[in-house]
């Protein structure tokens, strides 16, 4: 199922805030919500904003790696959820598909880090209908959460 990025929000919880990475799924009214680390966050959305901090981060640095090797991000798609024997929740699992001078690779990765790398180069986010089926949330939910650019962008 093809994605993309709709929003980089910041949740409430039970622990204190912690960023959420919404995906909106083609045709669908539902969104994939995927809570990850604050840092991760923060260059998800500098990616989407195509911000020039200077020296390049790690999401650009790996990039810049990739594409001076001749490597090209391909797709990046969430590919699973790893279900949390104690409740509710899990971790998601996500390839990146890579195009090199010699084959087509696919690396394993984490999604906020996948999705960091789709984000700077706009390359297609993908995934499975059983991500999808099992992480779906209502869309509404994650509408009224701060966007993650007004929280941290703002104190950099």
């Amino acid at each position: 199922m093809n994605a993309e990025i709709d929003a980089v929000r910041v949740a409430g919880t039970q622990q204190g805030p912690v960023p959420v990475l919404v995906l909106a799924v083609d045709g669908e009214d539902d969104v994939v919500p995927i809570f990850i680390g604050f840092e991760e966050a923060a260059s998800i959305a500098r990616g989407l904003e195509a911000e020039d901090i200077g020296r390049p981060m790690t999401h650009d640095l790996l990039l810049d790696v990739m594409e001076e090797l001749g490597g090209r991000l391909d797709r990046v798609v969430v590919t699973e959820i790893e279900t949390r024997e104690d409740g509710p929740g899990g971790t998601y699992i996500a390839d990146l598909h890579v195009n090199t001078p010699r084959d087509s690779v696919v690396i394993d990765a984490r999604p906020s880090d996948s999705l960091a790398l789709a984000a700077r180069t706009n390359a297609p986010i993908e995934v499975t209908e059983g991500v999808f089926e099992s992480g779906r949330d209502d869309r509404e939910k994650f509408d009224e959460l701060d966007d993650i650019r007004d929280v941290t962008m703002g104190e950099q």
